[in-house]
């Protein structure tokens, strides 16, 4: 008996590895471009790890004229969850990730290079086993739970390295007649990989992102197929890599340390292996020490936290973005109307040491990103949002859908648009104070800031209605207005002429300014008091400015 009798026994229906290879030829694309892939396995939500790796494949796709390939490594059958693949599509697609090929939702896909699931390419699988187990590259492993734990144990009271290989792989070594013997008896198996390595020698490799690592040889006989007929991770992804005629493999660098057995797995299947690029891990600053993000510590580690909480897709993956690669921000501040897409990504300006997450700074960042919205894109974005957080907010919106886009208007365009929304959960608060309805049923607790004097305030407020209003005003003459009631009141016309000699006067303009604001929006700060006059309308006004003075 030889190789190819043990090979035709554990897999009699596999077809020929040529099979595949003619049926997924070479990929037909510019010089340069890349093929890559983000390969989630739908065990949970989708992890802000998971979405950073699928912007850098996104961007690193579109730039070289490539393909971006989601793949779904379900092999692990145990800890699937229900619509897990549909999850993880339309997480992305809620942050514009759209995907040249791959699953589209839990049964279909679309592309040439499928099955894109890997609990569907079970027989690609065996064809490339059996030829592993042909070439002597691969064996039947026969080794019960027990003897592999009293195997490990022997090795750890020993202070040895851990796992199957060299003398401690039992079943390297056994005949062919004698495996194929017990396969026939009905004694259960694995197969495992034949390595050549030897763990004194040294292998060279260049990251993409790392640059240049020594590692010593791969000398594990790792599973490739489990009892249930299914690969293990580290051979699926060979398979499907080489297939799929991935070229450029970014991935978190809990992986790197893989990179001599899978370049051994490539090899040893007549692949050539593809670039490898690792990822540093999203850091979370936790009292002055650094560690990774976590699914059990940090709310902002799941995607669907951005969507609770309002934050735009187009913000996240913006800041993202500025995290991945050191130049974004300054490319942003000289070009801020350019689309993102026009940024040079470049893997080898990634840190290789790992970014701080920082919310205060994505809040920044989602200012910018929402003062470039229009007025009726906040209103949408707004409202879907209330949608389905809050019932209240949104029956608001609607039933004031003409105003409410007037008040989203106030500061929108220009060359300094306001910058006061960060998310969506935000909006409700700072601009409540518009609606009549909501504004006059609050108990408003007045703050005048510097004039603090109720009579002051009192003279102040009614000289301006009776004196100085008019709804029809423009802003100029409206403003000209407030320095004539300031320096009735005793308050200097100009902040400088206030500073130049203070003694001389009770404040400044501004002074004047924030007792009218407060009167009307309850609020020492809100965007320009003039627009939000305009938006309120004559008879609004005056009802808040007369319900102020008798407070």
């Amino acid at each position: 008996m030889n190789y190819k009798d043990l090979a035709d026994l554990i897999f009699p229906e596999a077809k020929p590895i040529e099979y595949y290879e003619e049926k997924y030829p070479e990929r037909d694309l510019p010089e340069g471009a890349k093929v890559v892939r983000f390969a989630p396995s739908p065990t949970g939500f989708v992890h802000i790890g998971g979405l950073y790796q699928s912007i850098i494949n996104n961007t690193i796709a579109r730039q070289t004229g490539g393909v971006f390939i989601l793949r779904i490594e379900d092999t692990d059958q145990k800890r699937l969850i229900e619509n897990g693949v549909i999850q993880i599509v339309n997480s992305l697609k809620d942050f514009n990730i759209n995907f040249d090929e791959g699953m589209i939702n839990d049964n279909e896909s679309k592309g040439d290079y499928g099955p894109y699931k890997q609990s569907d390419r079970k027989e690609i699988y065996q064809a490339y086993a059996k030829y592993l187990i042909e070439q002597g590259r691969a064996y039947p492993c026969f080794a019960t739970p027990e003897e592999l734990e009293q195997m490990r144990a022997k090795q750890e009271a020993a202070k040895i390295r851990t796992g199957y290989y060299g003398v401690w792989a039992k079943y390297r070594n056994l005949s062919v007649d004698d495996a194929i013997e017990k396969i026939k008896n009905g004694e259960p198996y694995i197969v495992r990989f034949r390595s050549m390595g030897n763990e004194e020698k040294k292998i060279k490799h260049h990251d993409v992102i790392k640059g240049n690592i020594d590692f010593p040889e791969n000398d594990q006989d790792i599973v490739i197929i489990k009892a249930d007929g299914l690969p293990t991770y580290h051979f699926a992804h060979a398979v499907d890599d080489h297939l799929m005629r991935v070229n450029l493999v970014i991935r978190a660098d809990e992986w790197v340390s893989s990179v001599p057995l899978h370049i051994e797995l490539f090899k040893s299947l007549g692949f050539k292996p593809p670039k490898y690029a690792h990822t540093a891990s999203i850091m979370k600053d936790d009292n002055g020490k650094k560690r990774k993000i976590s699914k059990r510590k940090d709310p902002e580690a799941a995607v669907s936290y951005y969507h609770e909480e309002g934050i735009p897709s187009d913000a996240v993956y913006e800041y993202l973005l500025n995290i991945a690669n050191s130049n974004f921000e300054s490319w942003r501040r000289g070009n801020p109307d350019k689309d993102i897409n026009e940024f040079k990504f470049e893997l080898n300006k990634m840190s290789v040491s790992g970014a701080i997450f920082d919310m205060v700074k994505l809040l920044d960042v989602s200012k910018n990103v929402i003062s470039k919205y229009s007025k009726e894109s906040i209103y949408d974005e707004t409202l879907s949002w209330a949608k389905r957080y809050d019932e209240d907010f949104a029956k608001l919106l609607e039933d004031n859908k003409e105003f409410s886009l007037k008040v989203f208007g106030i500061e929108r365009g220009g060359n300094k648009p306001r910058k006061d929304i960060a998310k969506w959960s935000d909006v409700k608060e700072s601009i409540e104070y518009m609606y009549d309805n909501l504004f006059m049923d609050k108990d408003i607790d007045y703050v005048y800031a510097k004039i603090d004097d109720k009579s002051e305030i009192k003279n102040i407020l009614s000289l301006y209605i009776e004196k100085y209003f008019d709804i029809n005003d423009d802003k100029q003459t409206w403003f000209d207005k407030i320095k004539d009631l300031a320096e009735e009141t005793g308050y200097a016309r100009e902040v400088k002429e206030y500073k130049k000699d203070p003694d001389n006067w009770k404040g400044h303009v501004g002074d004047i300014s924030t007792v009218i604001r407060v009167a009307l929006t309850g609020r020492q700060n809100t965007p320009d008091m003039y627009e939000i006059m305009q938006v309120l309308g004559e008879a609004s006004v005056i009802e808040r400015i007369k319900r102020a003075i008798e407070k």
